[in-house]
């Protein structure tokens, strides 16, 4: 959350995690391997969607969002890119929500697809933090329909 907080283009993620009171949790020993959307990734949300999770009514959700991005252990890009390559070309892991979320190798570059087929690009790979690692992305990851209520 420290780091999360000292780049200006991770505010949005910064904010819901303070709103879904996730500071803590997050800041536990760990480790943990995060993936951080970028305000951009918030802003490609249909319209008032950002907003409407924010409210406190909206907390459980929030969460479920937020930990969607969220896999306990340490799993830097070569660590992610190898269990693909041993698994032709994917892997997929869970999440502290209980979503899963999906990393494939395309073109060169690293992905991670969530349960609604949204695919992220790993835009920053391997930002080390005191209790894990974080790869920044340009999509917000989101859990199938069914585990967001």
């Amino acid at each position: 959350v420290q780091t999360a907080a000292s780049v200006d283009e991770l505010s949005t993620l910064v904010a819901a995690v303070q709103a879904a009171d996730l500071v803590d949790a997050l800041q536990a020993e760990g480790p943990f391997t995060v993936f951080a959307p970028t305000n951009s990734a918030f802003g490609d949300l249909p319209a008032g969607t950002v907003d409407t999770l924010l409210r406190p009514e909206n907390k459980g959700q929030l969460t479920r969002v937020l930990t969607s991005h969220v896999i306990a252990g340490e799993f830097d890009a070569a660590k992610i890119t190898k269990k693909a390559k041993m698994n032709g070309g994917t892997v997929t892991v869970e999440t502290l929500s209980g979503a899963n979320l999906t990393a494939v190798l395309a073109n060169g570059a690293l992905f991670v697809k969530d349960e609604q087929g949204g695919l992220a690009e790993v835009a920053m790979a391997d930002v080390e933090t005191s209790n894990g690692v974080v790869h920044v992305v340009n999509r917000v990851l989101l859990p199938a329909a069914d585990h967001t209520s």
